[in-house]
């Protein structure tokens, strides 16, 4: 069962409204969030928003996945649509926007819906509990690529916090941007140690295996 941080705040806002607000995936209360960013953005604006930002800390919804979201937000009366047609008028783009009812129901989810603590599903550190099983040198690799991961996304991160830099709207984007390249060099550090403590069990682990043919050869 997942955690919570707080239940429901519901202190100062009527009944009526809070029942008025639905249920949605907090897919779709992401992509309406991006909407609230700029005026308008078609949903391939939303993809390179999400690889750009939430990648590195949330996920980053497939293109199929955003197009359902905005489907669903337009039924709800939460963004609205348009075609643009290209210059030579042969190609069409549909921009959506966020509506003033959107924005009112997003900062309603922010404020006072149910905040999940976060569940760490680690993949790596699930291998790595499991080292009694692993050979040494595969479970140097998995640790090995993972730090060379963990780098390559805090630079990444880093490149895209400073690019936030120069536009004062992104201001909140680029500070939870900083802290995920704190998270990645934390993650590379904790990373470099666990290395290290597989080396060492490794270490003590090839120690006791001919102990173990000994024994086995003096029972004969």
């Amino acid at each position: 069962m997942r955690g919570r941080y707080s239940s429901m705040m519901t202190e100062g806002v009527p009944a009526d409204e809070a029942q008025a607000i639905p249920e949605l995936p907090t897919t779709a209360w992401a992509v309406l969030g991006m909407l609230s960013h700029a005026e308008e953005l078609s949903g391939y604006d939303l993809k390179k928003w999400a690889d750009w930002s939430l990648q590195f800390f949330y996920w980053s919804p497939s293109f199929s996945q955003i197009y359902a979201e905005l489907k669903r937000l337009e039924k709800h009366g939460y963004a609205t649509s348009r075609t643009v047609v290209s210059e030579d008028g042969m190609r069409g783009k549909r921009m959506y926007a966020i509506t003033e009812s959107g924005r009112e129901a997003a900062s309603h989810w922010v404020n006072h819906s149910p905040v999940e603590a976060p569940v760490l599903k680690h993949s790596v550190m699930l291998r790595a509990w499991l080292g009694h099983l692993a050979e040494p040198e595969r479970m140097r690799e998995i640790l090995t690529q993972h730090i060379e991961y963990t780098e390559t996304m805090r630079r990444r991160a880093l490149a895209d916090a400073e690019g936030a830099d120069v536009n004062p709207d992104w201001a909140y984007p680029s500070a939870v941007l900083r802290w995920c390249v704190k998270h990645y060099e934390a993650e590379k550090e904790f990373a470099e140690d666990l290395l290290a403590d597989m080396d060492k069990l490794a270490r003590q682990r090839s120690r006791r295996k001919p102990a173990k043919r000994q024994n086995s050869s003096d029972s004969h």
